[in-house]
């Protein structure tokens, strides 16, 4: 999920939501529409293949919960929009999905309600049985707010017969290439006309990979302080803007609102794409070979951020519907709703359970488990995703200049320089978010 709201809107609907929440939850999850008993669930959806995954789903809910399903479905872009004001008028659904990156916002304003003890009530719920990834996700200041139902990492897709038609053999399978070998690789492979070597997307989800593998952080370890102009962060904003800029292995930005580095890569003429396994749904539809392999190795090693999503209870969500919304999470988090999911290619699922149900293609499916398992060498673990309460303006913020350094416009160290002094501000408010947050639990 990506594209956020406006900065004012944001600020305006988290104002309104926090004082609902103090009010004592007057709103209610579910205040008016479908009859009372009716399963409502919210989630985004954004192409065909995609929306089938949640028709699946409801059909599951009513096969297993044997009451009506009715699920919201928002194009990923505007969710978090139309999510927030359902919240604050008191229309949202009993559950809602989230993205990892906006549960610690919403946990920090009261939106959503802590489930630590629906969890201790409930000798039925495992768990043990998510990665604990996600299971570090979907939790804000020592409380889980949200179960999770995928978590992946960060891996390079490619384009095998493009490769094969350049008659360079595919990158190894387990051993992440260096930055020199995929550069080299990006370069060459480049040479054609209307040919490249690597797509990604010009903004920060996508750099924090790299800035991850160079040793760096977009904050630093008490998140009150941003760090992304220390030298580590800035080897990797060089490099990757260096791809764009010096060595012009990209297709061309026409337009930084609307650059796609997944339509793009389903073009067929761009060999290498920075994605999640929460494309592979999408990428069946190619019409050449493709595989995944390990994210490149930076100076700290293959770092790719772990990201996941989540099912989580509104605040207001009144006694006399929180067993049905208990009931409706447990079952769109179960392993018979997240096998539905895993087949279907729509992303690893956060149960081990229902792991071996992500099937390929691709062929090199495995590596996402291996990266996730902690037991698993130097590949383990990824690195998490590191979020603060107002990531989202974290993220507006970064979008404003950081893009142009894509662009060849401005020098990348002269937007994080012109950037840092906003972001340190945004970090202060964010450890004022986490103190009073605290201080409630």
């Amino acid at each position: 999920m990506s594209s956020p709201f406006s900065r004012r809107s944001f600020l305006t609907a988290a104002a309104v939501a926090g004082a609902a929440a103090a009010a004592g939850s007057a709103l209610s999850g579910c205040s008016s529409g479908p009859p009372a008993g009716t399963a409502t669930w919210s989630m985004w959806s954004d192409s065909p293949q995609e929306q089938q995954v949640w028709t699946d789903f409801g059909a599951y809910v009513r096969r297993e919960m044997r009451v009506r399903s009715l699920s919201t479905l928002t194009p990923a872009s505007g969710y978090p929009t139309k999510l927030d004001l359902q919240l604050v008028s008191g229309t949202a659904s009993l559950v809602t999905a989230l993205n990892g990156w906006l549960i610690p916002t919403y946990a920090a304003r009261g939106a959503h309600r802590p489930l630590d003890d629906l969890i201790a009530a409930d000798p039925d719920f495992d768990t043990g049985d998510f990665y604990p990834d996600s299971r570090s996700i979907s939790s804000f200041a020592g409380r889980t707010y949200a179960v999770g139902f995928d978590v992946a990492p960060t891996v390079l897709y490619y384009n095998r017969t493009l490769l094969e038609k350049n008659g360079i053999a595919p990158p190894s399978p387990t051993e992440p290439m260096s930055w020199d070998t995929f550069r080299g690789l990006a370069r060459e492979l480049s040479g054609p006309e209307g040919q490249y070597g690597f797509t990604c997307a010009p903004a920060i989800d996508d750099l924090v990979s790299w800035i991850y593998s160079a040793g760096g952080n977009v904050m630093n370890r008490a998140a009150d302080r941003s760090i992304l102009g220390d030298a580590e962060a800035m080897e990797a904003i060089d490099f990757v803007t260096g791809l764009f800029v010096k060595d012009r292995v990209t297709p061309p930005i026409a337009n930084l609102v609307t650059e796609n580095a997944l339509a793009n890569f389903l073009q067929g003429n761009v060999a290498f794409m920075q994605n999640g396994p929460w494309q592979v749904v999408n990428v069946r539809k190619a019409s050449f070979d493709w595989d995944i392999v390990p994210f490149p190795a930076g100076p700290a090693g293959s770092k790719p951020r772990v990201s996941g999503s989540s099912f989580a209870i509104p605040a207001g969500v009144g006694d006399d519907q929180l067993g049905l919304a208990w009931r409706l999470l447990k079952t769109l988090t179960s392993t018979g709703a997240l096998n539905i999911y895993a087949r279907a290619g729509r992303n690893n699922p956060a149960r081990l359970s229902a792991s071996t149900a992500f099937a390929p293609p691709p062929a090199n499916l495995g590596i996402v488990r291996r990266i996730l398992d902690r037991r698993a060498g130097k590949l383990a673990g990824g690195h998490p995703f590191d979020v603060t309460t107002n990531w989202n303006q974290v993220r507006q913020l970064l979008g404003q200049d950081l893009p142009r350094a894509f662009l060849g416009q401005v020098g990348a160290k002269e937007a994080v320089a012109g950037l840092t002094p906003r972001l340190n501000v945004l970090m202060r408010q964010n450890q004022d978010a986490v103190r009073q947050a605290s201080a409630k639990s």
